[in-house]
């Protein structure tokens, strides 16, 4: 059995510059998810497809191999992670002779992901049997009393019915994480997927200071509280 961790990180981020090599609390973002591979210790290969001369020589600094570019084609606005994967592994088995049996998509601007939980990812991923495993999140608000909002700023309730009901009695939701993506790598190129979360994925619950979306510049200097509060608490 041979793993893979491949970290998708295109050098064309829009909302935030330069996102996937921007300083965190003194350090390039990717490095983050490239150590926490590394630390794991369960790939043979941790590689970093990118299109950009700058993220290729931070992720090579920091332990990450950078076999071959990312194709243009694969590097624009409408180019799906899926599309990405299918690209590494087909490069890796036609220029180097290369084969995995899983795969993990690890990405670039998740600083909380962790050794810890790659490891119990690929346990989860080997003794169930599933498309995918991956981290999930639950909401801290009930989403079924969501508010739709007018032009004109006018609010009224998505699903009315609840407006009523107490939180306790309604349905916990989650949401993906947004770290990684542990599948097997054959039913995964067999199957033509456009997702890598299927109705036959499995949900690792992770608590709320192990996740942070990172989209916007409020988002970063939350992210960077979040972790500076998590290493103090450890």
């Amino acid at each position: 059995m041979s793993r893979i961790a491949i970290i998708p990180a295109r050098g064309g981020s829009k909302r935030i510059p330069k996102k996937n090599i921007k300083q965190f609390l003194g350090r390039p973002i990717i490095a983050y998810s490239i150590e926490a591979a590394l630390e794991s210790q369960v790939f043979d290969e941790v590689m970093v497809s990118t299109d950009d001369e700058e993220i290729e020589l931070a992720a090579k600094q920091f332990g990450a191999k950078v076999p071959f570019r990312r194709s243009n084609h694969n590097s624009d606005d409408y180019a799906t992670t899926t599309n990405v994967l299918r690209e590494v592994l087909s490069n890796y088995q036609s220029q180097l002779n290369k084969s995995f049996s899983e795969g993990c998509c690890l990405y670039p601007t998740a600083p909380f992901v962790s050794a810890k939980r790659l490891i119990e990812g690929l346990s989860l991923l080997r003794t169930g049997d599933y498309d995918s495993v991956y981290p999930i999140v639950k909401f801290s608000y009930p989403i079924w009393r969501a508010l739709k909002v007018t032009d004109d700023q006018r609010v009224s309730m998505i699903w009315p019915e609840n407006l009523l009901k107490r939180s306790q009695d309604l349905q916990p939701a989650y949401h993906d994480a947004g770290q990684w993506y542990w599948f097997k790598i054959e039913r995964f190129v067999q199957s033509g997927t456009e997702t890598m979360m299927t109705n036959n994925s499995y949900g690792l619950l992770l608590n709320e200071l192990e996740v942070q979306d990172i989209d916007n510049e409020e988002d970063w200097k939350l992210a960077e509280l979040k972790f500076q509060f998590r290493q103090k608490r450890n």
